[in-house]
């Protein structure tokens, strides 16, 4: 291999390591934003249901009997 190659592998190696760590941010979307228009219309008429629910042992499942049933 050429001289040149290996330079030009070591030094896109160096700024892959250096780049890495640029990725490690906090998420897109908080946790306590609302996900979509609808979420923050029903959160300002008090219709806001949770996305989760404790279970029978308390560990978090999707709350889909709350957010599927009926509003009215």
């Amino acid at each position: 291999m050429p001289r040149r190659r290996i330079k030009a592998l070591v030094v896109l190696a160096v700024a892959g390591l250096l780049l890495a760590p640029l990725g490690c941010q906090r998420g897109l979307f908080p946790k306590n934003s609302p996900r979509t228009q609808f979420d923050s219309y029903n959160h300002m008429r008090g219709r806001y249901t949770p996305l989760e629910e404790p279970d029978v042992f308390g560990n978090p499942q999707p709350a889909l009997r709350a957010r599927l049933g009926r509003d009215y």
